[in-house]
């Protein structure tokens, strides 16, 4: 059995463990990188990456069903899905070949395989070609999540498919039951419902995205509404069953059992931390609700091992895995790293109309005790948005009426994904109303609603 010595080994190489790799290269330290599938993990080969693939591809495919509007005459037009998935596959590989690159570039040494903890300082690989041992003085483990089911039901990724099935199965089914409404069923119900598929939308709690401010989530399961999406909310999910036809999904709602049918049901009803059989129980690893408790510079209970990314909480966000990636990072160089300020991590939902928001929610904000100022600039005001055609949604700001602090900013839009961030910067800065309105916003722009928003929070709009 080989043993390789370096400074710091990698388990995992998704959005977060890539980034800790390359920080720690780049202070200097020996680095080694596990990975039981392709580099960027997760995010990267089937999840953020490929389904925003499929997601611009629906996009496309809405513009060309909406051409008359432009002025464009078509008389008819093929929708391939399979080509959407085949071209997301593409992408994602491209982007993998992208992580080996940097790894190349960064002189860390990548072994595929399986990777488990044989002690704090020791990891076991277990691979195609043999098992290998490799010594590091410290231990980052990224190993991410993956898709959970409801008790019982098994995702055979046929009948029952998670999203990782989802990204792979070049066929469309007909007619599609998505159970959850977060972000994953919210985007794959877009995709699908663009392609023609009959797409029933179930949610346990009474609106989409419930994570998310109340007035975002009930704009946005309006306008789904109106696309034909068949939007269920309070529904709770009693069985579901894989008949020859399809599958059956038994809910009760409103205190009454009714039946659902479809060809396939994709589960979305969120992700479980990778914490099994990776040595964690031997070592006597603190978990805390299934997550693997760290603290503020990424350390577990077990000296000189690290966790972060999905495996070490909420959120389960890639950009925020990368923050920790740092800081685990900077923290084993010796450093002092500026701890990962939770509460300003951007939520993002790409979907059509695209969600995106920071901090807290205005129920949040109220029931905190804060004299609240609300201020709101809807996109059909811009003159951005109204020429792309990309008029539907809002822009809300929610601070303290008394200092102007900004305390959260909720946007569903177009680009909400891009526009958000003048806002986490902002919050970075500690940035007051005042301060957003002295700064000129570029005409015509849709970042033109996050000035006009702060202006409406201080009773001061001009275009409303």
């Amino acid at each position: 059995m080989a043993t390789h010595r370096v400074d710091v080994v990698v388990v995992g190489t998704g959005p977060g463990g890539y980034v800790a790799g390359i920080r720690c290269a780049q202070l200097g330290l020996s680095v080694a990188a596990v990975e039981d599938d392709r580099p960027g993990g997760v995010c990267l080969n089937w999840g953020c990456i490929p389904t925003k693939a499929l997601l611009r591809n629906a996009e496309v495919v809405g513009l060309f069903a909406r051409a008359s509007e432009f002025g464009v005459k078509i008389s008819g037009f093929e929708a391939d899905y399979a080509e959407a998935i085949r071209r997301s596959r593409t992408v994602a590989d491209r982007m993998a070949k992208g992580v080996e690159f940097l790894f190349r570039k960064n002189k860390i040494q990548l072994h595929p395989g399986r990777g488990r903890l044989k002690s704090p300082t020791l990891v076991e690989v277990a691979g195609g070609g043999g098992t290998e041992t490799i010594e590091a003085r410290h231990v980052i483990l990224a190993t991410g999540s993956e898709p959970q089911s409801l008790p019982g039901v098994v995702m055979d990724e046929q009948s029952v498919i998670s999203s990782n099935g989802a990204v792979r199965l070049e066929h469309a089914p007909r007619s599609l039951i998505i159970i959850g409404a977060g972000a994953v069923g919210m985007e794959f119900a877009d995709v699908y419902a663009t392609y023609g598929v009959q797409v029933t939308l179930i949610e346990a709690l009474p609106r989409v995205l419930p994570m998310e401010d109340e007035e975002v989530s009930s704009q946005l399961g309006r306008l789904f509404a109106k696309r034909g999406i068949a939007v269920r909310t309070g529904v709770k999910v009693q069985a579901v069953k894989v008949t020859k036809g399809g599958v059956t999904v038994e809910v009760e709602a409103e205190g009454k059992a009714e039946r659902i049918e479809a060809e396939q049901v994709l589960m979305a009803v969120g992700r479980a931390a990778k914490v099994k059989d990776i040595g964690l129980e031997a070592l006597g690893v603190t978990l805390e609700r299934g997550f693997v408790k760290i603290s503020p510079r990424m350390e577990t209970s077990v000296k000189g091992l690290y966790a972060i990314g999905d495996m070490a909480g909420p959120p389960l966000l890639a950009h925020k895995a990368m923050a920790e990636g740092v800081v685990a990072a900077e923290a084993i160089a010796g450093q002092n790293p500026r701890p990962v300020d939770y509460s300003n991590v951007p939520s993002c939902t790409y979907c059509r109309p695209q969600v995106a928001s920071i901090g807290r929610t205005e129920a949040q904000a109220r029931s905190g005790g804060s004299d609240v100022t609300v201020g709101r600039f809807p996109f059909t005001a811009n003159g951005k948005a109204v020429a792309m055609g990309e008029a539907e949604g809002f822009l809300k700001v929610v601070a303290d009426k008394a200092t102007g602090e900004i305390l959260g900013v909720h946007i569903v839009g177009p680009e909400a994904t891009e526009v958000i961030h003048e806002f986490a910067v902002g919050r970075t800065l500690e940035a007051t109303l005042e301060e957003i309105i002295h700064t000129i916003h570029a005409h015509p722009t849709l970042s033109e609603a996050a000035l006009e928003a702060t202006l409406s929070a201080l009773g001061r709009a001009i275009h409303i």
